[in-house]
């Protein structure tokens, strides 16, 4: 079976982090490469990838290795959507292919679904559907009792979704060919062109089919999606610790804790699972890692640091710190007593600050979210849902609670007078100081 991933979006919801959404890494590899794993447990055997001028390279090199699955890299040159990318690959969609998104997270079982429901049903397509209770930012299926797709609706306004079924990027269709015949007949002013396709299709008869999910979906869509992803996967894991690791006598590791190659845990430290260290970090002394935790490679947690159910990239740096349901890009560093709020006095939702607005998280406990490259001084303050722009500095002291952009700097700036006393004076005053304490 032939699986094609739409990987040349630009996830510009996704600032201030950097990295493309399906190359956030997890349990030390990026997550495309977890989603070819299950795609191969699916029954996948050719892969195609549509990248973009910028990704297609690193696409290219994370794929390399896999030698026995062959994995075609496209570029796709415009930025046309979902539409655009499925063309790019038009010689390679010959018979049947499963469109996925590697960026809407879901668990094998779920391409099984799709491909076992199409073969099951004889539908020329079937799209997997996920019920949901509130706004998603995405597309809608309309169906009828018998699941059969009679509409589909792309991003409507919130409170006019026309059902309660998401769209979810994985769909199976039967002729790939027949897809690029409606995509070349579908004409769109906005960025549903695919959509547009799926409808033409149906009316010139084609059966397609919403084929109803109930396990985990984690669409990356915005950076505090991270935590939801993050803690599928290291939820998920079992306990296991490398044996090139160095774990002090005096440390306590609990529950489905894995310490991955050359990790060093120093005296005094307790990690509770579910966590995850990842090669060459350093857990120091007396450090507190709790709640379904992720520890880039080479990250340092440094002396008497808590960590509650945080994201932390590669090579960070922290001492005496707390870092609370935080999202912490690579290389960023946190000075001592610099700390992370992330709930608010009237334990209310934690709001962003989004292009001049608040926009909802759904969550009651957020941190920071801080940008590649960013640095916190000693006894920094950053509020919940405070978004560090990457390579931004905030200086000691401050208090943060709004959003810096990229390559801002914010500092305290505080008037200091320093004069020289007369030493006749500070010694007449000591005296007469000692001399009252001799006195009580």
């Amino acid at each position: 079976m032939k699986a094609l991933l739409l990987c040349g979006g630009f996830g510009r919801r996704m600032a201030p982090l950097c990295e493309d959404k399906f190359m956030l890494d997890l349990l030390g590899r990026p997550l495309l490469l977890h989603v070819i794993d299950m795609l191969r447990d699916a029954g996948a055997d050719d892969f195609v990838l549509v990248g973009n001028q910028v990704n297609a390279e690193e696409l290219r090199r994370q794929t390399g290795h896999n030698e026995d699955v062959p994995c075609h890299i496209l570029r796709q040159h415009e930025s046309t959507g979902m539409a655009g990318a499925v063309e790019a690959a038009a010689e390679h969609l010959d018979g049947p292919v499963l469109i996925v998104s590697p960026n809407d997270v879901v668990e094998a079982s779920a391409y099984r679904k799709v491909v076992e429901a199409a073969e099951q049903e004889q539908c020329d397509a079937a799209l997997l559907a996920m019920r949901t209770a509130r706004y998603f930012p995405g597309g809608y299926l309309v169906t009828d009792p018998d699941m059969r797709i009679t509409g589909i609706v792309e991003k409507p306004e919130p409170g006019s979704e026309p059902s309660d079924l998401v769209n979810v990027v994985v769909h199976f269709h039967r002729d790939g060919r027949r897809l690029l015949q409606a995509l070349g007949s579908a004409q769109s002013y906005a960025d549903d062109r695919y959509e547009v396709a799926l409808s033409i299709m149906m009316g010139e008869g084609a059966q397609l089919r919403a084929v109803p999910y109930t396990g985990f979906w984690g669409p990356l869509k915005h950076p505090w999606d991270v935590l939801t992803v993050m803690d599928h996967f290291v939820w998920g894991g079992r306990r296991r610790v490398a044996m090139s690791s160095r774990i002090s006598s005096s440390a306590l590791i609990e529950g489905a804790v894995v310490v991955a190659d050359h990790a060093r845990v120093l005296e005094n430290a307790v990690i509770r699972g579910p966590a995850y260290i990842g090669e060459r970090a350093v857990i120091g002394n007396n450090v507190l890692i709790r709640g379904g935790s992720h520890i880039g490679a080479d990250s340092v947690i440094g002396f008497s640091t808590e960590v509650k159910h945080s994201y932390i990239g590669r090579q960070c740096w922290f001492h005496s710190n707390y870092v609370g349901d935080s999202v912490i890009d690579d290389r960023c560093s946190f000075g001592s007593g610099a700390v992370t709020a992330n709930l608010r006095f009237d334990a209310a939702e934690v709001k962003v600050g989004v292009n001049g607005g608040d926009m909802s998280t759904g969550m009651d406990k957020l941190g920071v979210i801080a940008g590649r490259d960013s640095q916190v001084g000693v006894n920094a303050s950053l509020m919940p849902g405070v978004m560090i722009g990457p390579g931004s500095i905030v200086g000691p002291q401050v208090c943060l609670d709004s959003n810096l952009k990229p390559g801002q700097r914010v500092l305290v700036r505080r008037a200091c007078t320093v004069e020289v006393m007369d030493e006749h004076a500070q010694v007449t005053a000591r005296d007469a100081l000692r001399q009252k304490l001799e006195g009580i």
